[in-house]
This record gives C-alpha cells, structure tokens and sequence, in this order.
C-alpha cells in the first residue's frame, strides 16, 4: 500500500451531542462590550471535537511525485495529496526523510518496467524517515523509529504506509541520505556474489556500470572476501574513483572491447559476471565465462536510450537476447542465473537476513553507500536525467525537505529558459517550415514558367512549319 488514497473520518453523531452541552452554558456570562461577529452563533453551536479531529483528517496534505504517463522527464509530476493514509494491521506510518533513484524507475517511467502499476502511480521502491504512527498487530516498530523501506512502488512522497516488516532500523551513525541509498543496490549485489554466485577467495569478478549504485555496492561487497579480482566498466572519467573503490581494472567500455581487455588480464576467463545490460552483451558475458563460471544477469539496460521510449532499442534488445540449451550448459560446465529484487517482495524472510547482514558489514566499517548528489523532489526530471545520462558516481537520492525560496526561484528560471528555447526551436521550426514551403512555390513557379517557354517554343515551331509549307 502506497498511502496515496485516505478516507478522511466523519465525526459520530453521538458525540456531537455530548459535545453540544458545553456550547449552551455560557448563557450566563456577563454581556461582552463588543458586539459578536457575524457567524459567531454557528461557531460557538459547532462541537469543540469537530473542529480539532477535522482539520487533522481532513486538511492533512502532503507532497507526492506521481509518474502522469509514460515518456519523458516530465511525466513525473510533483503533486498534492489530501487526506491522511489510513493505516491496517501490520502496517506503520513513516515520514520520509530521503528516497533512492533507481535504474528501474528510468525504466518505470518510460513504460519498461511492469512491477510498477499503470499511471497514475507514485513510484520509488527505497526511502527512509521517522515512524509517525503504528497500526495494530505491530510490537517491533514504535513512533520515533527511524527506519529504511524496501517496497514495490510508492515510496517518493512526504508520508508512506508500508507493512512493518518492510522497514528495518537504521544504525547509529547513519544518515537518512546513506538509509536511503542502501536497501535495492545492496541487497542486489549481496544476493547475485553471495547467494547465486557463491564468491569465494581468488575468484575474479565483472561489474558492469562500476560506478553505478549497485556497481559500488557489488565492488565493496567483493572486497569483503580475500584476494577477489574485480573488472570494472565505466567511462574514463570515472576510473580513479572506482579503483580507489576497490576495482582492480578499471576498462573503459565507450572506447575499448572489454571482452578483448579482460582475455589480456585473464585469458581463461572470470569465475562471476553480473550483468545488468541484456542483448548482445549477455552474449558476450557468458563465453567470458571459466569452466564453473556463473553468470548472472539482472537488467536490461541497454533497452534504455534516450528519455522516451526507444522502440528499435527495445527491438534490438529482444532480438538479441540470450538463449541456451541445456545441453550446452552442461558441456560447458557453466550456470546461467536470473535475479530481479522486485519478484522478491513476498520473501520478506529472505530479504531480511540479507540485511541482517549488510547492516552488519555497515557497522563493522566494510560497506559504506557512496552519495553522488541529492535533489530536491521538485528537481526529480534533473535528477533522473543525470542518472540516465550516466553522470553519476555513487547513488541519486531525493530529498523530501522544502526547496528554498531562493532555489524555487532558479529553477522557476531554468523553466522559463527551457520553455523560452523550447519556443525558439519551434518558431526555428516553423520558419523552416515556411521557407521550404516558400522555396517550393518558387520551384513550382520556375516550372510553371518553364513550361510555359516551352510551350511557347512548340508554338512557334508549328508557326514555323506551317509558313514553310
């Protein structure tokens, strides 16, 4: 449950009643020296519970991001919402301090993502904040917690409610922003290494976009186990913070044959690749594989190009993507595995001892969420562009706190600039447009003209064939 929907409580006609008795009694108060105001008899007949418990249902609002339609940046819109969620057995209030961006939400908003429900929806799957409130049947949650959420979809707002045992408790030390950062990237890595790859000492690893969220978590996680080798794509750019990160070669994929530069280092192979891409590079990663070698595949990022959806991107993806018969995995001797987080979301036993475990990495000093930047919720379309574009070192977070007056106003520029270019480009357009239309006539004219001299010369020519006769 996202919270997004909430009956706001009617007052009980009963109390009313009791409540009216006070209202009668001051009939026997001196004569005040000014008179009443207009509207003053309804006021004071209006029962004092009502005009408390009221306002706090129903005039109780709070900011969402809500995902309009599929497309561009500017299909999440930053909206109000009135009424407060109403909460069921099990389920607590948190008030969100600070929301994770996710390549699964790029995906979600251009309509490639199908755990997240048809629009109108609020998406984010991480998030972190206070316990403001807890249903019945909860003992391990109280008010004041301050906890992190892993949930499907509809943690990018103020307030969420989320089942209890979807929340865990932050550890001392950590700030919302790191809470926020932690629960889909590393328990992603944490479960592809450890639970589907079995890493193990001297093994090597690739990881794909080793800048990326789940690419860092993935390299701190290896570096938890002895002498593991870990191959790192990302741009040139990126290189000396990934190998200050823990990647032991760092391969720059835009200019460089990764499968050529990982034969130099290991002509035989690594033991576990993770791989977020699909298509061809699935392709790729599996004959870079070492007898034993495993394989496991997580996303399909290359189907994500440009900020709408790409229908040849998709149809490149799928045409390319990786099949294998059986018998060819067991000649091979190698595994192929399938991880996706969000089919996970009944597990909450499984998950749970993932993060038993992480949080205890975190605390012993070996893990730690690396924060690329925070945005403001207002600035969700900049912050997803910057992770899209690949721009990022480390995780994107929102932020739920209120953007300064003076930063509105930026932005409300940065708007009206877009907008003003955005009219520019158009009336470009259009002049084109004209011109060409314009060129156009001319040419038809010319031609025109041209058939008429020609017309003219035939004329003449028959003239001149009849005067000759």
């Amino acid at each position: 449950m996202s919270g997004e929907d909430a009956p706001a409580q009617q007052q009980n006609a009963v109390d009313q009643k009791q409540e009216t008795k006070p209202a009668e009694e001051p009939k026997a108060e001196p004569p005040k020296t000014e008179p009443a105001p207009e509207g003053a008899a309804e006021a004071a007949a209006t029962p004092a519970a009502a005009t408390e418990k009221v306002p706090e249902e129903e005039t109780f609002t709070y900011r969402a991001l809500v995902l309009t339609g599929y497309g561009g940046y500017d299909k999440v819109k930053l909206q109000v919402k009135k009424g407060k969620p109403a909460l069921k057995a099990g389920e607590v209030l948190v008030r969100v301090k600070a929301c994770g961006l996710n390549f699964a939400d790029l995906m979600a908003r251009q309509g490639l993502y199908d755990r997240l429900p048809s629009p109108p929806v609020t998406p984010g799957m991480e998030c972190s904040g206070v316990v403001e409130a807890v249903g019945e049947e909860v003992t391990d949650r109280k008010v004041g917690d301050k906890v992190m959420v892993l949930n499907r979809f509809g943690l990018w707002q103020e307030v969420a409610v989320v089942p209890a045992n979807h929340t865990f408790l932050i550890p001392e030390g950590m700030s919302f922003e790191e809470a926020a950062a932690l629960p889909v990237n590393y328990i992603t890595a944490y479960m592809m290494l450890f639970d589907f790859g079995n890493l193990r000492p001297n093994q090597s690893v690739l990881v794909h976009s080793a800048a990326g969220g789940v690419g860092i978590a993935a390299t701190q996680m290896c570096k938890t186990v002895k002498d593991v080798i870990v191959f790192g794509t990302a741009s040139a750019s990126k290189h000396e913070t990934i190998t200050q990160g823990g990647v032991t070669h760092a391969i720059d994929y835009r200019t460089k044959d990764y499968v050529e530069e990982v034969r130099k280092i290991s002509p035989k192979g690594l033991d576990i690749i993770l791989d977020p891409l699909g298509g061809s590079d699935t392709h790729k990663a599996y004959n870079l594989l070492k007898p034993m070698g495993k394989l496991i595949t997580y996303g399909a990022a290359n189907m994500l190009a440009g900020q709408k959806k790409n229908l040849l991107a998709v149809a490149k993806n799928w045409y390319h993507q990786f099949s294998i018969h059986t018998l060819s995995l067991i000649q091979g001797n190698k595994s192929v595995c399938g991880f996706h987080l969000g089919y996970l979301d009944g597990e909450t036993e499984l998950i749970t001892q993932a993060m038993d475990t992480i949080l205890d990495l975190y605390k012993q000093g070996k893990i730690k969420p690396r924060i690329d930047s925070t945005w403001h919720l207002e600035q969700v379309g900049d912050a997803m562009r910057k992770m899209q574009e690949r721009n990022n070192i480390g995780k994107v977070i929102l932020t739920t706190e209120p953007m300064p007056e003076e930063e509105k106003k930026e932005e409300t520029k940065k708007e009206d600039k877009k907008e003003d270019k955005k009219k520019e480009d158009k009336k470009k357009d259009d002049k084109k447009k004209d011109d060409g239309k314009k060129e156009e006539k001319k040419d038809d004219k010319k031609k025109e003209e041209a058939k008429k001299e020609e017309k003219k010369e035939e004329e003449k020519k028959e003239e001149a064939k009849k005067e000759e006769k």
